[in-house]
């Protein structure tokens, strides 16, 4: 014998489902970073810039393995420098020689290092000195605040490549200097972003509450507000990346960055751009290491930010 199904009985069966439905959802996304990983996943665009970086760090980091074996050492001139200096891309030297004979492309992959170690080095000087900063002034408020702000405002009212430049000569020439120059001077950007997001997370209920059991601040910060704030570091910091190369291959252009003979990409465009209307490969490939190489930083830093935008959730 049949029953007829109640309207009662169909409802609870929806919100059966629809509780299903919901736990799948709430397993699927069980963290910030595991909902950031989907919606990265969909971006091809960045995907394809996260390869293309891995695959620099990969080739840079293995260099002394087979750069030398393989494409001769980087910095070693040809013995007969007339027959040798200035060779079109071949495949023996698929990047073509320099005005010393040396393979163009050698050079490219270690001066990568170079680049690479600037480009995380001084993000992360400039990233330590924002984030205290940041959180001073975003958590006292007042008078720190009020200093720490205008400071960065005089940081700021400078152009930044000038104040580099100007820093690099009163410390002088070598990558240690541009270490310095590039993280000490980077950290306004970080300081302003990562207050920004304290502001917005400092006045919740768990912060409150975390203070009326009598937390530390420092424990407050580290474990309550900055959690909730990194993502928006981890952005900017994934384009400063790509900015601090930039800026150590025009320092390395104007001969205020690495010293010859060792490799840098700006010193490879330096002395290519003498060439650039009878070899124009000597600047032109060194030029689309620098390019690629600065768009996937920031293509990835795109990326990064709607993946961990929450209103992309739904998106």
């Amino acid at each position: 014998m049949k029953y007829p199904v109640t309207a009662g009985a169909a409802r609870s069966g929806e919100d059966a489902a629809a509780v299903s439905k919901a736990t799948s959802d709430i397993g699927a996304s069980r963290t910030l970073w595991g909902d950031a990983w989907m919606r990265l996943k969909k971006n091809k665009l960045a995907i394809a810039a996260a390869i293309w970086i891995v695959f620099i760090i990969l080739v840079a980091v293995t260099a002394d393995l087979w750069v030398p074996a393989v494409l001769g050492d980087p910095n070693a001139t040809a013995a007969d420098m007339a027959a040798a200096s200035r060779l079109p891309p071949s495949l023996e030297h698929p990047f073509g020689t320099d005005n010393l004979g040396r393979d163009v492309l050698s050079r490219v992959i270690y001066g990568a290092r170079i680049s690479l170690i600037v480009g995380v080095v001084a993000t992360g000087i400039s990233t330590a000195i924002g984030l205290v900063m940041g959180a001073l002034a975003a958590y006292y408020g007042g008078v720190w605040d009020t200093l720490i702000m205008r400071l960065a405002d005089i940081f700021l009212a400078f152009p930044y490549t000038l104040f580099v430049i100007a820093m690099i000569a009163v410390i002088g020439n070598g990558i240690q200097n541009v270490f310095i120059a590039i993280g000490i001077l980077g950290w306004p950007q970080i300081a302003r972003v990562f207050r920004s997001a304290i502001l917005s997370v400092k006045e919740n209920d768990y912060v409150d509450a975390a203070r009326s059991m009598g937390a530390s601040d420092v424990r407050i910060i580290a474990r309550h507000i900055f959690p909730n704030s990194v993502a928006s570091i981890v952005v900017y910091a994934t384009m400063n990346i790509g900015g601090a190369i930039l800026t150590e291959s025009a320092l390395s252009f104007l001969g205020m960055g690495v010293v010859p003979p060792d490799p840098s990409w700006g010193t490879l465009i330096q002395t290519g751009q003498q060439y650039l209307q009878t070899e124009p490969w000597l600047m032109i490939l060194p030029g689309l290491a620098v390019l690629t190489t600065v768009l996937a930083f920031t293509l990835l830093g795109d990326g990064l930010r709607d993946a961990l935008d929450v209103k992309m959730k739904d998106a």
